[in-house]
């Protein structure tokens, strides 16, 4: 993976004298990518075949009644040119609908998770390239990053994708108290300084600091990405500094809404798509409005990507979410009724779905996994309780917790003996991995398990045998779930029975993952099930957010990741030594260079993997991955990873096609 902090870029002119260079390309296709190992950006000018201007069936009634122009006019001056070679892809035909299921509307917002449509995003081999931006330049520090536009990108409703997107992002709503009280992102601030931001010309911004941003990239190329330009031409409309006063008011006020800064939010959600309206560079458009069963994406006729022949993407003209309850999902799978499928399949999903394979005419793949476990428990070390954030915050506890877990157990009557019992860390393909991380106090040992329960204190039982906490209430941990995974429920079951035996009776709680996470994050949760790290194959240049205490949605610490995200203004400051020291490692990886990162992250995983702040299970569980047959260039081996890979998204969807 290319280390954003190491990046040096020379420019190469493809030809001196511009203006003749743009004729002699005429009809040709200039990609500038960023290549790893320090390399510089590289310009190539490669003929399109005719068939580069082949027009898309779907849209040829529009063009003909004038509403829409012609393709040489939507696509860009240099469109983003797809490597099949490397990616073992071939050139594909348009048409058709890619149907998969989701299991509430709010999760819609996978379309753009599997759109995976960033200023620059990871290719197959983790290394980072650019996507919508046509070349991107960061000096030798890390500190200044300039990113050139494609010109003539257009926006899904054809209008021009420019600077001023750039602009009205930064000045107007990052930097506007009622619109963003907090300030810019944490990403965008280094030390809390913000970055100069300039307009370079008409497709050229550049954002500086002074010191290097290690984040910048990498939040770039994240999953979800953060969005750092807008559509700036449509909500204006929406935005007191650009609209008529009265106008705005009115419209505040037809919504029965508190005033035009929550307008202006609700109309400006390029991650949940609840405005239909809203423009976008995502290779689909939403069409559906909530709430529906149903949505349907329409293929974005203004979308930068071609292929090798120059034909524009994506092939499919439309992807459809159907929204189902989670439980009905693999019978709905099992009886042919998707194209494509992994979201809410488990390996237990996967026998069932082998026997329909020939019949409902599909196959059914194992994918490995990104994550660092299948599933993970959380204590959280700072629970509002103080008997219980005392227990949880004694190493001997959370060690003889996870000694009394049967994890080959787990493996064999729930995963076929086909996962690992790990903990939740890094993976063996991260070039950080060491054996001790994965394998460190996974045995299971009732005797020593019951041995540290006794050396803590926690020797008088009542008379179901249960442990006896320090206030004399039993020792009774409620785990908190999401609901949305029956194997957590089985997982819990079966730890359940062997911590009754060490004298710890464990209780399942299921709630709505927006619940759960705010019991955490307020400190109502003792501890909770959840699936492990998203990046198992991080490298030095990768932010280590997932192992230090900066972010509130660690479930293992969210009070001191909410006094990170906040600046000291909510949570709780980190009181352990070990997390305090986890926080100086953080500062050294994001003010070093790779070296230094490189060594920081070794201290940061060997601090995780001594203290146990999370309990990982059992990990490598393959993910059943359902295609129909005839559905093309989908992997047949693949990693199925939210970050980095949005599932779906690194293996870009829009190059998926029928061959029927």
């Amino acid at each position: 993976m290319v280390s954003p902090a190491n990046f040096q870029t020379t420019r190469i002119e493809v030809d001196s004298a511009s203006s003749v260079n743009r004729r002699r390309c005429a009809g040709m296709q200039t990609l500038r990518a960023v290549v790893g190992g320090g390399a510089a950006l590289l310009f190539g000018c490669t003929m399109l075949s005719q068939a580069a201007w082949a027009e898309v069936p779907y849209f040829s009634d529009q063009i003909k009644a004038g509403t829409l122009p012609p393709m040489e006019q939507r696509l860009p001056e240099h469109p983003l040119k797809m490597d099949f070679a490397d990616a073992g892809k071939e050139i594909g035909k348009y048409g058709g609908d890619l149907v998969t299921i989701m299991g509430r509307s709010k999760d819609i917002r996978m379309a753009v998770v599997y759109g995976y449509t960033h200023l620059v995003g990871y290719d197959q081999n983790l290394e980072l390239k650019p996507d919508i931006l046509e070349s991107l330049d960061v000096n030798d520090e890390g500190s200044v990053f300039t990113l050139h536009l494609r010109k003539g990108h257009k926006w899904s409703d054809g209008e021009p994708f420019t600077a001023e997107d750039f602009r009205f992002y930064w000045e107007d709503v990052v930097n506007n108290d009622q619109l963003f009280p907090v300030g810019p992102p944490r990403f965008l601030l280094v030390d809390g300084e913000p970055p100069k931001f300039e307009i370079l010309d008409k497709y050229t911004v550049r954002y500086s600091w002074s010191q290097p941003n290690p984040f910048f990239l990498p939040e770039l190329a994240g999953t979800r990405p953060p969005f750092i330009y807008r559509p700036a031409h449509y909500l204006k409309q929406f935005h007191a500094k650009y609209q008529d006063p009265q106008k705005l008011d009115a419209m505040v006020k037809e919504r029965s809404l508190r005033n035009w800064a929550v307008l202006e939010t609700d109309m400006d959600r390029p991650y949940k798509l609840e405005n239909i309206n809203l423009p976008t560079l995502q290779p689909w458009i939403i069409r559906t409005q909530e709430p529906s069963d149903r949505f349907i994406f329409e293929r974005n006729p203004y979308f930068h990507r071609v292929d090798p022949d120059g034909n524009q993407l994506p092939y499919i003209d439309r992807m459809i979410f159907n929204i189902a309850n989670a439980k009905l999902v693999p019978a709905k799978v099992g009886a042919g009724e998707v194209d494509i499928q992994s979201r809410i399949l488990t390996l237990k999903d996967y026998t069932f779905l082998k026997q329909a394979e020939k019949e409902k005419s599909y196959h059914v793949r194992l994918w490995d996994v990104g994550y660092g476990n299948y599933a993970t428990l959380y204590p959280n070390l700072t629970v509002s309780d103080p008997v219980w954030r005392k227990l949880l915050r004694d190493l001997r506890f959370r060690k003889a917790l996870s000694l009394a877990i049967n994890r080959t157990e787990l493996n064999r009557v729930l995963f076929f003996g086909l996962a690992t019992p790990r903990n939740n860390t890094i993976l063996p393909k991260s070039p950080l991995f060491k054996k001790e991380y994965a394998s460190e106090n996974i045995g299971f040992d009732l005797d020593k398990a019951n041995a540290l329960l006794d050396e803590i204190g926690l020797d008088k039982r009542n008379d179901d045998g249960i442990r006896l906490m320090p206030d004399g209430r039993p020792l009774e941990i409620i785990v908190e779930t999401t609901g949305e995974n029956p194997e957590q429920d089985d997982i819990l079951e079966l730890i359940g029975d062997s911590w009754k035996k060490a004298g710890v009776k464990l209780y399942v709680k299921a709630l709505q993952r927006e619940v759960m996470r705010t019991r955490a994050y307020s400190g109502d949760t003792v501890m909770s099930i959840f699936t492990g790290i998203d990046n198992g194959l991080a490298v030095p240049s990768t932010v280590p957010s997932e192992f230090v205490p900066v972010n509130q949605d660690s479930l293992q610490w969210p009070k001191w990741g909410q006094y990170y995200d906040t600046s000291g203004e909510a949570g709780e400051q980190p009181d352990m030594p070990e997390a305090r020291e986890l926080m100086k490692l953080y500062e050294k990886w994001r003010t070093g260079g790779p070296h230094q990162q490189k060594k920081a992250w070794e201290h940061i995983l060997d601090i995780n993997a001594e203290n146990l702040f999370s309990i990982g299970l059992v990990g490598n569980v393959p993910q059943p991955v359902v295609v129909a047959d005839g559905l093309k260039n989908v992997p047949e081996k693949g990693i199925h990873s939210w970050e980095p890979g949005g599932f779906f998204g690194i293996y870009h969807p829009d190059t998926f096609w029928w061959d029927r």
